[in-house]
């Protein structure tokens, strides 16, 4: 219990303290007109309040990762603590907030289009086509995952079938539609009930006396059911975005970009969005490490489930908060999901509006754009993605990655204090070349190999970061 309250604390401290530096460090300027102020165009750049901006933005970024990945990232043990905590303060919430500020600064811009003005056009190209895929992914799968548990709790006459067509429609209105018709209405409440659930579980938990493991030296182990396999390194740190960092945050943010009617409200919107996030994943791993009797039980649990952590919500959901849970739960493994995909479709078609440099104010423009989207996500969603989604975890991180790197060139050209973002982008280089090398899903090379050439590549990048920053230095 000490191991979790410390690990609040250390979040919200994170929030008070470290979220100002930054925000020092940005210069926001409270009279400077925000997009949504000076380009305002009734459907993307609206202005809203903060709060409302705000839960948008935590809906937006949060869907199931700090869930699911939080319940497999708890496999780990209680060292899953220290990756949420300092993930969340020093890299995910500092990645979110420059981004998102950047898109400010750069009137709206998606990601891609701001890290092609700090990386160069041959990055930016790349990062189009990078992004474009995995948004559209994310909102294919986001399709597939929410049909699938609506045909298990509905008549059999509602298949699965029916169940997409719902959620494909409604994906195309929230699409198409100005920002504060649907989600605007809609996204603060299941924010904030998505919230409150994580809040109850935990209450629920304390309350009837379980154990939450605490982080020993005898603790700081891996105790995963497979150590072979899933080394701490890098695993765990790929298997835990959201709820640490991840770069599809980064395609979210300037959706929120647009609709800030002051700089001031960045910290609260980006920064304090991925605090709550990072507060919610650890949670969920303090409940699923808990809730089954140890970490042990918990793999066991997940073996016997096939790693369904569908299930495992609705088991400690229903045990916990009885039939509220349930409701809870099912709003927690749909909506979310649901709520994710919408505005992941919806950066893809502003995504793809900057790359064309089609005002996205006419409802036609809007169409030529949706229609073949939509198409292409239709098709997608007759493939089984089960293969295919296990490089998502890595290309989430991968991006967040890039991101980190124009965000600490942005810092080094403004002279400011660029180790900021500079410490967390050399970490996650090592952290996504490992993987990629280590996995099974990857080159399956052994771990002495993988780590060497994740050493290797980091080495090289930051080489060249420097011999940049040597060259621009004798320029100047």
């Amino acid at each position: 219990m000490i191991t979790f309250i410390l690990s609040l604390a250390i979040l919200l401290a994170g929030y008070i303290f470290y979220s100002r530096y930054l925000e020092r460090t940005m210069e926001v300027d409270p009279n400077r007109p925000t997009p949504a102020v000076s380009m305002g165009d009734g459907v993307d750049f609206v202005p809203m309040p903060w709060w409302r901006v705000l839960l948008i933005q935590f809906l937006n970024i949060a869907g199931l990762g700090p869930i699911f990945g939080a319940i497999a990232g708890a496999l780990w043990g209680p060292v899953a603590f220290v990756w949420i905590v300092l993930g969340t303060v020093f890299a995910g919430a500092v990645h979110d907030y420059f981004s998102g500020m950047l898109s400010v600064r750069h009137n709206g811009l998606s990601i891609t289009e701001v890290i092609g003005i700090y990386l160069g056009n041959i990055t930016k190209q790349l990062m189009r086509i990078f992004t474009i895929v995995l948004l559209v992914l994310v909102g294919v799968v986001f399709i597939s995952g929410p049909a699938g548990i609506l045909a298990n709790l509905t008549p059999a006459t509602l298949d699965f079938r029916f169940w997409v067509w719902v959620i494909f429609i409604y994906y195309i209105l929230a699409t198409l539609l100005p920002i504060d018709k649907i989600i605007g209405k809609i996204y603060p409440l299941f924010g904030f009930a998505l919230l409150f659930m994580a809040v109850s579980l935990i209450i629920a938990l304390i309350v009837k006396g379980y154990a939450i493991p605490e982080l020993t030296s005898e603790n700081w182990r891996n105790f995963h059911y497979d150590k072979e396999k899933f080394p701490i390194f890098p695993m765990l740190f790929i298997t835990i975005a959201c709820g640490a960092i991840s770069g599809f945050h980064a395609t979210q943010s300037p959706l929120m970009a647009r609709c800030m009617k002051n700089e001031k409200e960045g910290r609260k919107v980006f920064y304090g969005a991925m605090v709550i996030e990072g507060i919610v994943a650890l949670i969920w791993a303090a409940i699923s490490m808990s809730f089954f009797g140890g970490v042990r039980e918990l793999g066991e649990v997940m073996v016997a489930q096939k790693g369904n952590a569908a299930w495992v919500v609705n088991e400690i959901s229903n045990s916990l908060l009885g039939k509220f849970g349930a409701i809870l739960a099912i709003l927690g493994v749909v909506a979310a999901p649901i709520t994710s995909g919408d505005t992941a479709f919806r950066s893809a078609r502003l995504t793809i509006g900057d790359l064309l440099r089609f005002n996205q104010k006419p409802i036609r423009n809007r169409l030529i754009i949706t229609v073949p989207l939509f198409a292409v996500g239709f098709l997608l969603t007759k493939i089984n993605f089960d293969v295919v989604w296990r490089y998502f975890a890595w290309s989430n991180q991968t991006l967040a990655t890039v991101v980190l790197w124009a965000i600490t060139v942005y810092l080094f050209q403004k002279r400011k204090a660029y180790w900021i973002t500079l410490l967390p982008a050399l970490f996650m280089t090592a952290v996504v070349t490992t993987y990629i090398m280590l996995a099974p899903e990857g080159l399956a090379l052994s771990k002495p190999v993988s780590y060497a050439t994740g050493f290797a590549v980091t080495t090289l990048v930051f080489s060249t970061f420097l011999f940049y920053t040597r060259n621009k230095t004798v320029k100047s």
